[in-house]
């Protein structure tokens, strides 16, 4: 038994646990290539302080002849991916590129990247996503990613194409000639994928639509495996304000994390330790949790003890800090969300409403919400919930969401929108959450949910009941107006009735008459200007 045992690394075990990562049904599997890919290009492009300008295209890749296969029932039962093709996902943007020397890391390696380690708002996470569709790519079809980038217009463009060693966790790469076309600055991923497009439900068109709504400053185009074009433009010409990056918050730190901050710090005491590594931790603040911990200020942090560090844990938990700083998160704003929703969607009324930041594990975190209602939105039908998170969509796993426990438990009755108990309500209504933060806590890898923290669900429904009382103000005006137009037509109908019927019972003579016409004429002009 001792014999059989041996090391794991992280790609073998996310090579038979692909599902983790989004990339357990064929339809779902391209949604998430792209994901990936157009997430970290929109960073890369924003990053370097440029409006994005993103192309997809999806295309079927031919099978070479005498390779045909026969027995498609047989293949798919291989293959595990039901309807599953073989396509080509080519995602090219106008960013700064990627040096050569980072290339065969950032697309061979799972869990490498520059995010992990950063407490600031980003769209990636955990360094897995684009190296993950890389690994899915190379079980499905044997096809490396290929990666072509170029720094800037003077430099020279280099290509390479990379694979993972399953067994180490590392890329094993082979630099490509770059040919004589003009290769512009940027860089271009193209990955050879089993999968299944479809052009309607949880589709990369609908990804697209909604990347759209909640990244108004950035230019997508997608050409779809049968040559259409689809071109979501910008509708904002300025950059979101870009996030900082903060150290820790002392409450989202725990006893064990803690600890080894202790051992590996380089301060010299631990007075200069709490402050240097944590924000919002001044001189006094230091000075109060030390003497509540009975820990000497000048005492070297690498000699500290476990049960010293436990009395500075339980010290930090009770002294009252400052809430950290905001400057980390780049939420959309409400008059750009609103722009996003505008385009995409013909409503009649639009609102939003951005709550003040806040905290949860000490990690900031501030929830934007907006609605659209009315005009050509399906009125008998449940409202269309848009869920993101950093500006992602999620468009998997709505039932394990708090976005969607949150909607769905906030009384929308009382804005007179129509609804079941303990489900979305029904109307010609857009309902669009955004939560912005250093960490999103995603209930999986596959970054399809958020998880119910009691702080995000309260400042969730606090934002839906803002947007809902101006929604129910709409609503009571459109409904009083409706009234009065009916009654109006009412009163249209039966006044002539109602005329002669007067002048049969009083017999007026033809001027008096005439003189009743005018009157009750100038009564329904009046009527209608009214």
């Amino acid at each position: 038994m001792a014999a059989a045992q041996r090391d794991i690394s992280v790609a073998e075990f996310f090579a038979k646990n692909r599902h983790l990562l989004g990339f357990d049904n064929a339809s779902k599997a391209l949604l998430t290539t792209v994901r990936e890919a157009v997430d970290n290009a929109l960073d890369a492009c924003e990053e370097a302080g440029t409006l994005p300008d993103i192309e997809i295209a999806i295309a079927r890749v031919p099978v070479p002849k005498g390779k045909k296969r026969k027995a498609k029932k047989k293949t798919r039962h291989r293959i595990g991916m039901r309807g599953a093709e073989r396509l080509k996902v080519t995602v090219q943007d106008n960013g700064p590129g990627i040096l050569e020397a980072q290339i065969p890391k950032i697309f061979g390696k799972l869990l490498y990247g520059s995010k992990f380690h950063r407490l600031r708002m980003s769209r990636g996470q955990q360094g897995i996503g684009i190296s993950a569709a890389g690994l899915y790519g190379q079980l499905t079809t044997g096809q490396p990613v290929r990666i072509t980038s170029r720094t800037s217009a003077r430099a020279k463009p280099h290509r390479y194409q990379v694979s993972i060693n399953l067994a180490k966790n590392t890329p094993e790469r082979r630099k490509l000639e770059v040919g004589r076309g003009k290769i512009p600055k940027g860089t271009k991923v193209e990955l050879e994928i089993e999968g299944r497009y479809q052009a309607h439900g949880r589709s990369v068109d609908q990804y697209l639509r909604e990347t759209a709504v909640a990244n108004p400053h950035a230019r997508f185009v997608l050409v779809d495996p049968n040559g259409a074009r689809a071109v979501h433009e910008r509708v904002v010409k300025r950059l979101p304000a870009p996030a900082r990056e903060i150290k820790p918050h002392p409450y989202g730190v725990e006893l064990g994390v803690l600890a080894r901050m202790l051992r590996e710090t380089k301060a010299r005491s631990v007075g200069s330790f709490l402050q240097s590594e944590f924000t919002r931790v001044s001189a006094r603040i230091a000075t109060m949790i030390l003497d509540e911990a009975g820990v000497a200020r000048a005492h070297k942090p690498r000699t500290i003890t476990r049960r010293q560090a436990e009395s500075i844990y339980d010290a930090i938990q009770d002294t009252k800090i400052m809430a950290p700083p905001t400057n980390c998160l780049s939420p959309i704003g409400e008059t750009q969300l609103l722009k996003g929703l505008d385009k995409e969607f013909d409503a009649e009324f639009f609102t939003s409403t951005v709550r003040p930041p806040t905290v949860y594990r000490g990690n900031p975190f501030q929830i934007e919400v907006a609605l659209a209602y009315g005009g050509d939105l399906p009125a008998d039908e449940p409202a269309q919930l848009l869920r993101f998170a950093n500006r992602v969509p999620l468009l998997y796993q709505a039932g394990a969401c708090a976005i969607t426990k949150a909607v769905q438990t906030t009384t929308w009755r009382n804005y007179k929108i129509p609804q079941s108990r303990n489900s979305l309500p029904t109307g010609p209504l857009v309902i669009a959450v955004h939560m912005a933060s250093v960490w999103v806590p995603f209930t999986s890898e596959a970054k399809e949910a958020v998880a119910g923290y009691d702080e995000i669900l309260i400042e969730i429904k606090r934002a839906l009941q803002d947007c809902g009382r101006r929604l129910g103000v709409h609503v009571n005006k459109k409904r009083k107006a409706q009234e009065e137009v009916r009654k109006r037509s009412h009163i249209e109908v039966y006044l002539p009735h109602v005329t002669a019927a007067l002048q049969e019972i009083l017999d007026f003579g033809d001027k008096e008459r005439v003189a009743t016409d005018r009157n009750l004429k100038t009564i329904l002009d009046r009527t209608r200007k009214a």
